[in-house]
């Protein structure tokens, strides 16, 4: 029987291959392989794309053949999500048994430190964030939750909010650099969250986080953001000159703005090329490169999806 629910069996079945046990590797974290090696060892591939930040993790748009192997205990925790098709999965770990289908709106989970034999029979899309250990305990304390912080593991969980964040990601592993750094980070963080409220042994309360940023230090916030110098943009950057954690400034930005970081730099990026596209001559590439974009390409997807219009026919509408 699949369904979304993983079902639990016993693996000692004639014909099926030995499961690895059911505890975690003893191994010290550092001793064990970071998660996107282990990943390409064994999906026997590199990822389609993949981006990484040094304060938060990596995030990698895989798409594989069939898979029948052991995923060796991983320094990072691992989570999944699928982005179109219906394909069954099979997991065993010690003794139990896992089976589910992957599909949109499930995740799947593997803790930093376990190890479990996997069977996908046909090539599959999935978007996997390699989540650090010191990065869940900063977000844990950042929010007030309770700790120890332990992740379960997961096999084709339904889980909705968790599977539209991760896919969201493939997005933005291409485009703006500057753009698609701050929306990894912030999204990392919401990915965080949402795992110790729905994936821990013991649900974490967070604390509510009260009223937004003073004035002065909203200023500054908006400074930074609308710097073209080679000023740092990036969530740590912004939290450290507001003294405060990234956590608590991303919700006490919202609260002064309506909009995260992101967001708001976003519609900061759009206004400048409306501006530029109006008033001057230079062309659609030249005006994606000085908005930091990677690409003419990038730059007509991401103004298309906040306007419903290519630059070009934006250009010729308005002049």
């Amino acid at each position: 029987m699949i369904g979304s629910t993983a079902l639990m069996r016993d693996p000692s079945h004639k014909g099926l291959p030995p499961a690895p046990s059911a505890q975690p590797d003893d191994r010290m974290t550092a001793e064990r392989p970071a998660a996107d090696a282990e990943m390409a060892r064994v999906l026997k591939t590199k990822p389609l794309r993949m981006a990484s930040d040094s304060d938060s993790g990596a995030i990698a748009y895989w798409r594989h053949e069939a898979l029948h192997d052991v995923v060796e205990p991983m320094a990072d925790h691992v989570v999944m999500a699928y982005p179109a098709g219906s394909q069954a999965l099979e997991r065993r770990t010690g003794k139990t048994a896992a089976i589910s289908t992957a599909r949109p709106g499930v995740v799947t989970i593997i803790p930093a430190g376990s190890t479990s034999r996997w069977d996908i029979h046909r090539p599959i899309h999935v978007v996997q964030l390699y989540l650090p250990q010191r990065t869940l305990l900063r977000i844990a304390n950042e929010a007030n939750t309770a700790s120890p912080v332990q992740l379960l593991e997961r096999t084709g969980h339904p889980d909705a909010i968790t599977s539209r964040l991760l896919l969201s990601a493939a997005d933005s592993l291409d485009g703006s650099a500057t753009l698609d750094t701050l929306f990894r980070q912030q999204l990392t963080d919401l990915l965080a969250t949402r795992l110790l409220a729905a994936h821990v042994g013991v649900a974490a309360a967070s604390q509510p986080t009260i009223g937004g940023l003073s004035p002065s230090i909203l200023r500054r916030a908006i400074e930074r953001l609308r710097s073209d110098s080679d000023a740092d943009v990036s969530l740590s950057a912004l939290a450290s000159d507001a003294g405060l954690s990234r956590f608590h400034f991303c919700r006490s930005f919202k609260e002064s703005t309506g909009l995260s970081p992101h967001a708001w730099l976003r519609q900061h990026r759009l206004e400048q090329a409306m501006n530029m596209l109006r008033d001057a001559d230079e062309s659609v590439v030249s005006i994606a490169a000085a908005l930091g974009y990677s690409t003419q390409t990038a730059f007509a997807a991401a103004f298309k999806k906040l306007t419903g219009e290519t630059p070009s026919d934006w250009r010729k509408r308005v002049r």
